[in-house]
């Protein structure tokens, strides 16, 4: 009976197992994926604004919580960060002149969002200012740290209009619309004026208000045509640029004084 035991040992615990509980598996936390049609955008000196179309998808979706529409997307296009300067005209002797300025570091110089719904539908304000998502909670930091608070928020608030105000930084309220349970499209503006360099495209991914997960991709904004080419020879070679910029003004003044002088 001995050559029998190993095998009643396996038989035994086979049906141990077989007998006791399955254990819950713990569900799958929901991801968010976005994908660009392209790597980078050329553009013209004739450019006059255009949407850009961003796909995503959801992995590990809940069918019911997706049915109650209960997901909620914000996505970001953030453009490079630069150095502000914002200036504060007053009114002298009837003139209107700077009197004072404030530097700002790092500010994108444009933001672009859309959202599934309204911003206050999708999450609470504090949310958002833990994300810093949204061009209210962009973090404005200042060059000058020795400024008092009350004028720092001041050029804080007139810098963001005139980001607005210039289109640079926008909402599309509805910019995000699901394809499917799964897939979803969004689309943000780019402003006439938007800048070259490296974008980032960011997907932020709400759970009844909660924030779940962040995905992003980078897209490229470069010039191209004639303009490309003036814009690399000012970069590359400045000093000879600078030549020939001042060289061409002088023979125009004095092509303009041949045609236009009285005899």
């Amino acid at each position: 009976m001995a050559r029998f035991e190993p095998f009643l040992a396996a038989a035994l615990l086979s049906l141990f197992a077989a007998s006791s509980p399955a254990r819950a598996q713990t569900p799958a936390t929901e991801n968010i994926q976005i994908g660009l049609s392209t790597d980078y955008v050329s553009i013209t000196a004739g450019f006059s604004g255009a949407d850009l179309t961003i796909f995503g998808s959801l992995e590990n979706a809940d069918p019911r919580v997706a049915r109650q529409g209960r997901y909620d997307i914000v996505v970001v296009l953030e453009g490079p960060a630069r150095k502000v300067v914002v200036r504060r005209k007053d009114r002298v002797v009837g003139i209107w002149i700077n009197l004072e300025s404030e530097t700002f570091k790092n500010v994108p110089v444009s933001y672009s969002v859309a959202t599934t719904r309204p911003l206050q539908d999708v999450t609470d304000p504090n949310s958002y200012k833990q994300l810093s998502l949204g061009a209210a909670n962009i973090y404005m930091q200042p060059a000058d740290d020795d400024d008092s608070p009350a004028t720092i928020q001041e050029f804080t608030a007139a810098l963001r209009e005139r980001k607005t105000a210039t289109g640079l930084y926008s909402v599309n309220v509805g910019g995000v619309q699901f394809l499917s349970q799964n897939l979803f499209r969004a689309t943000v503006r780019l402003a006439p004026n938007v800048p070259v360099g490296t974008h980032k495209a960011r997907a932020f991914l709400f759970k009844s208000g909660l924030f779940i997960k962040e995905s992003s991709a980078q897209l490229e904004i470069r010039k191209s045509g004639f303009e490309q080419s003036i814009f690399r020879v000012a970069h590359d070679y400045s000093f000879l640029y600078g030549v020939f910029a001042v060289s061409l003004a002088m023979l125009t003044g004095w092509l303009g004084r041949l045609v236009f002088r009285k005899d």
